[in-house]
């Protein structure tokens, strides 16, 4: 697994992802779970049945397990289908539940836990394994996002400086850059890195796909949505697929009312909860008739993940109450309890939305503190912090 691929999935699944279930544990190697989306003759398709079979004949075949674990993890990025991920974590299943196991398996131990908001287990992991090997670039890196994930900028930044010195001092840039864009320094950071990048000839398209939308959030925070658009569309030019930035580009062009786009963005990409989300939304902005169908389809989805007692979709399911049932006071619910886990503008603004509605500032504090003590230069999220100032409950 390449680190673009682990940083820009766990940056996928620890904020917007939040519409992701648990993973589902196959019970045997036998079973049937579903039909990859690949044909038989995809080399894709054939590594992922070798590996299946190598796995049969020696379960504890480590390497094969890794593989194979890490080729369903970069799965997730692609297809946003969350069933990858307990694929992923049976096959690591004779190591799981050990307190050190190797390196590789607990390195995806921790990017598996933090999909359930085990934020304090991921991190213990990432830090067990930074003991072993100070100069592990992507536990480096995976901890330093989920740093940032929670708002803990200080310790985020000596990730982000020590990724630099030890892997990629480009995608180490970058990973500052992204703490900087939420503490007030979008323009310094957004320049750097632009620069760096224009200067830098023989970066992996993985790893340029991870910068561009670094980018384009920059441009973002800066209140300059088509500067924004310009490095979205490079990252699109790529030809990589991933649901991150599917899912940032499309909350772009939802705010712009551009609903035709959205839909001819993400039409064939309703597998993933985050996504189908926002291809609903843009279904309801034009009025089409298949936007009550996704409706149905979330709510029961969301309903289901509650029933199995899962927390991990109450971002985007604090979205879906506002915006689709207008239960305000449902959303701000979900999306005060997760804020408990998960500190970024798209949390922030869900929240502030919420409060908003229901005209309550004294839950709102936190968020509100969270503005003032970052600095963060989103004007959309400060406009509702002022709005939330004036009001009184």
């Amino acid at each position: 697994m390449n680190l673009r691929s682990t940083v820009s999935l766990l940056v996928l699944l620890a904020s917007a992802a939040s519409a992701f279930a648990v993973p589902y544990i196959p019970k045997s190697d036998t079973q049937v779970l579903e039909r990859l989306p690949y044909k038989p003759s995809d080399p894709i398709a054939r590594e992922l049945s070798q590996l299946r079979a190598a796995l049969r004949r020696d379960p504890r075949n480590l390497q094969a397990a890794v593989t194979l674990a890490g080729r369903y993890y970069g799965m997730v990025g692609e297809e946003g289908d969350p069933r990858y991920l307990g694929y992923a974590q049976a096959a690591l299943a004779p190591w799981w539940d050990m307190p050190t196991p190797p390196v590789e398996v607990q390195i995806l131990r921790a990017s598996l836990r933090q999909f359930r908001h085990d934020f304090a287990g991921a991190v213990d992991d990432l830090t067990q394994v930074l003991e072993r090997e100070p100069s592990h670039v992507r536990a480096r890196a995976l901890r330093a996002i989920i740093h940032i994930v929670q708002a803990r900028y200080a310790q985020a930044r000596t990730d982000c400086q020590t990724l630099a010195q030890v892997g990629n001092a480009l995608v180490g840039l970058g990973c500052e850059a992204m703490v900087d864009g939420l503490i007030g320094k979008a323009a310094p950071a957004y320049a750097a890195l632009n620069g760096a990048v224009a200067k830098t000839s023989d970066v992996a398209p993985s790893d340029m796909l991870w910068l561009q939308i670094r980018l384009a959030e920059l441009a973002q925070r800066q209140g300059r949505d088509d500067l924004a658009e310009v490095h979205f569309k490079r990252a699109l030019a790529l030809g990589i697929t991933d649901t991150f930035l599917l899912a940032a580009y499309a909350d772009m062009l939802l705010d712009q009312k551009r609903h035709s786009d959205v839909v001819a963005l993400l039409k064939d990409r309703s597998r993933s909860d985050v996504l189908l989300l926002r291809l609903m939304f843009a279904e309801r902005g034009l009025g089409m008739p298949s936007a009550k169908e996704r409706e149905s389809e979330l709510a029961a989805r969301y309903a289901a993940a509650q029933m199995r007692g899962e927390k991990v979709h109450q971002q985007e399911e604090a979205r879906f109450a506002l915006q689709v049932h207008n239960d305000a006071a449902k959303a701000l619910a979900l999306a005060q309890e997760n804020w408990q886990a998960q500190r970024e503008p798209r949390d922030a603004r869900i929240f502030l939305e919420a409060a908003v509605a229901m005209k309550d500032t004294a839950a709102a504090q936190p968020v509100l503190q969270w503005l003032e003590e970052s600095g963060i230069e989103d004007r959309y999220l400060v406009g509702l912090g002022q709005r939330l100032k004036g009001q009184r409950k």
